[in-house]
């Protein structure tokens, strides 16, 4: 299965967009997954990557549109959040130092730590995309 949702930039939709694929999801796997876990760790990943494209991609864009799109095939799912925005060079990212008691710069090391595969391409086709992958075991395997 592949099913892409576009959105506007804005804070605002991202109850429609953990919904759309909370929704996308349970649909296709039914009992098959533990749903409170795994409900939990999508919204969140969704969230923080939602929330940066307009933060900081299209920060002051309101009109330019999100792009996420997943594919499940089985238990393996990916997906895939699609911005306009300038880019971001991940050779520059420096992880924050807890010590140093920052606000920002989280959010890599949480997709990172709940998904199986996080990648970045900067400047594909003229946008950006966040790929998202991770393998989801059967109730029993998951526990």
């Amino acid at each position: 299965m592949i099913t892409e949702l576009q959105v506007p930039s804005d804070i605002r939709f991202l109850e429609v967009v953990e919904h759309w694929l909370l929704s996308s999801l349970e649909v296709q796997l039914g009992d098959s997954v533990d749903w409170p876990r795994q409900s939990n760790r999508f919204r969140l990943v969704l969230a923080e990557a939602y929330s940066n494209v307009i933060r900081h991609a299209h920060r002051d864009q309101p009109d330019l549109p999100v792009i996420i799109r997943l594919q499940l095939d089985q238990g393996d799912i990916r997906l895939e959040i699609w911005d306009q925005g300038k880019g971001y060079e991940m050779s520059d990212y420096e992880p924050p130092l807890p010590e140093d008691k920052p606000v920002h710069g989280y959010g890599w090391l949480i997709m990172k730590r709940l998904m199986d595969r996080v990648d970045y391409k900067l400047e594909t086709d003229g946008r950006n995309c966040l790929e998202l992958q991770a393998s989801l075991g059967s109730k029993e395997s998951s526990s």
